[in-house]
């Protein structure tokens, strides 16, 4: 969907189409969830501080968060994909992928299925939504990006080399910022640079995502579409209005933070085993850390027990604190599918 959360916010109150708009706190701790494309014109993305939003757009109209809203629309499109087929995997509200080699209905072709679904987008919820096609999850997700907003583009088999080779690496899905930094450093600048690099040194460069480039830049993705998934960790978070410069204030915030962690876990009948604390300092700096117990932890007094010693480990009590966040993993539904995935007497593969 294009700008989703901000285009929902447009399309129900008419006063703000054509404004720049951002979903999200607007205060100096806030921070945009999302931003109209009147709004990216200046500068302004999504996970920027509200600060910053408003200096480099002073007009920025901010707007609380509608996350109902955004489900019962979200809910209203993929029941349009289910339509077309049952292999939809959803990745946020706002994204999915879907596999059509075999559709339920419509025509016999991946573009055209996109094509119409975009116009059914549009004449159930008046948003207007991009699509990509490819042969590969890693193709289609790169695709959706080229033409938006309110685009279409297809990559065939035999143009997805040529493609890769011209692409900057900084577009390619799954590398990030500090990557990219990484390979302009070693004069990998586009696919055709990381195309040059055997896969030993990837490996030995990036640890096991070496692989994973290796393979994207010569079009190569066998990740099925799962229209199930399972749920890797359940956490929460806070950022405080004035960061916190004292034990007993970070103590008191990761008590209230266990609290609502145990509901969580609880909602979700779904304990794990590995307990991770995260704190973001004042100068937006983030560290994790984690203990993991030969039991599964659901109760908010052992969460915060565990979590002394690891707030012990960090310099939160040596410098002011913007966020803490606590979290667990390792879950009991993940483990039961490993399990299930195991059959008898199936050796296992360690992947070095």
């Amino acid at each position: 969907m294009d700008a989703f959360f901000a285009s929902v916010e447009q399309r129900d109150r008419p006063e703000l189409r054509g404004k720049p708009v951002a979903v999200g706190g607007g205060g100096p701790r806030g921070v945009v969830a999302a931003a109209s494309y009147e709004a990216r014109k200046f500068g302004v993305r999504s996970a920027m501080s509200g600060a910053r939003a408003r200096q480099l757009c002073p007009d920025l109209i901010f707007v609380r968060h509608n996350f109902e809203q955004y489900k019962i629309v979200s809910q209203q499109i993929r029941a349009l994909f289910h339509e077309y087929t049952d292999l939809v995997e959803p990745l946020s509200l706002d994204e999915a992928y879907l596999d059509v080699t075999e559709p339920r209905t419509g025509p016999n072709s991946a573009t055209l299925i996109a094509e119409e679904l975009r116009q059914r987008i549009f004449e159930t919820t008046q948003l207007t939504a991009s699509a990509g096609v490819s042969y590969c999850k890693f193709l289609a997700k790169i695709a959706s990006d080229l033409n938006k907003p309110n685009g279409l583009a297809t990559i065939l088999p035999h143009e997805a080399e040529a493609f890769l080779e011209k692409l900057p690496v900084e577009k390619f899905h799954g590398i990030g910022r500090a990557t990219t930094a990484k390979m302009h450093k070693l004069g990998i600048r586009t696919g055709a640079d990381l195309k040059q690099r055997s896969l030993l040194e990837l490996a030995r460069r990036f640890g096991k995502s070496g692989r994973f480039y290796y393979n994207i830049v010569r079009g190569i993705d066998d990740r099925p579409v799962r229209s199930q998934w399972v749920r890797k960790s359940i956490s929460t978070e806070n950022t405080f209005a004035t960061d916190l410069d004292s034990t007993e204030a970070m103590l008191e915030q990761l008590a209230l933070l266990a609290d609502d962690l145990q509901r969580r876990i609880e909602r979700a009948d779904n304990p794990g085993r590995t307990l991770t604390l995260k704190v973001k300092y004042a100068d937006f700096q983030i560290v994790t850390r984690s203990k993991t117990t030969d039991h599964e932890v659901s109760d908010a007094g052992e969460m915060l027990r565990l979590a002394e010693p690891l707030l012990a480990d960090t310099e939160a009590l040596a410098r002011k604190v913007r966020l803490l966040g606590l979290g667990v993993s390792n879950l009991r539904r993940e483990r039961e599918q490993q399990q299930e995935n195991i059959g008898p007497g199936e050796q296992l593969v360690l992947d070095f």
